[in-house]
């Protein structure tokens, strides 16, 4: 298959303008379900195990809450050295909050955010090796989020982003197997935000990356005229991003300046 241009990896957005859970406290012991007869056939998927939080973690959550703080603080200065010690001093205490209860959707969505965030602040230090680690770390949060927000277009273009960053990476180094099932994922996502909000250039802009990743790694027919026409329109109307630019400019082999 003819490939285009490799491009670069996305540039990494700004973290949501978060805000921290509420400090923990220690949860009463959740009741046991009465006891029915034994089902006949195992159930689907058994409901993930709990339990409640020592005192110890629940200091150190409350701790991780003041770190993630400062960290988005020093981000919003520029001062990324310092987010990343922040945000990776409250990392831990945040793991273990929601490998306690993974049915806390708003702790699932502080280690998301907190992982997007720390990932954004090694992306502009230049260490891509850690944002696609922490990206990697994020993507079952993530889609936690969006499976239980659908109509959420702000978590659901964050994954789709991250999906495409991570596929990218591995276009990059030519492993188009390994890359086209991160595409793939991103796609659907990108169509309903753009069919939501088909005037919004940050949809579009994320709907078009994965388009360009996915005709480079699949044999789907009609994937490169529809990257075509929709580059071709984005630049012609101007909403077309930095990141797409070049490699829209490779494919009609226009003028990317």
């Amino acid at each position: 298959m003819a490939r285009f241009a490799k491009f670069v990896l996305m540039t990494v957005s700004a973290p949501l303008a978060l805000a921290a859970p509420a400090l923990a406290q220690q949860a009463p012991a959740p009741q046991s379900a009465p006891v029915d007869a034994a089902p006949t056939e195992p159930a689907a998927s058994a409901a993930p195990v709990v339990r409640d939080l020592t005192p110890d973690e629940i200091a150190a959550f409350n701790q991780a809450v003041t770190d993630f703080t400062a960290g988005q603080s020093a981000q919003q200065t520029g001062d990324n050295a310092a987010a990343v010690a922040k945000y990776d001093a409250a990392m831990p205490a945040i793991r273990t909050a929601v490998a306690a209860d993974p049915t806390k959707i708003d702790n699932v969505n502080f280690l998301a955010n907190a992982l997007y965030a720390d990932a954004a602040a090694y992306g502009a230090l230049g260490q891509m090796d850690k944002l696609i680690a922490l990206y990697d770390e994020s993507l079952p949060h993530w889609r936690t989020l969006v499976e239980a927000k659908p109509t959420d277009a702000a978590s659901r273009n964050i994954l789709a982003g991250i999906l495409i960053q991570v596929g990218n990476e591995k276009l990059a180094a030519s492993d188009t197997d390994g890359a086209d099932p991160y595409y793939q994922e991103a796609l659907p996502l990108a169509r309903k935000s753009v069919s939501e909000q088909p005037a919004d250039a940050a949809a579009k802009n994320i709907l078009l990356s994965a388009l360009i990743g996915a005709s480079q790694t699949s044999m789907e027919e009609g994937l490169r005229d529809e990257v075509i026409g929709m580059g071709k329109a984005m630049t012609a109307d101007g909403s077309i991003d930095a990141a797409n630019k070049p490699s829209i400019a490779a494919i009609t082999g226009a003028n990317a300046g």
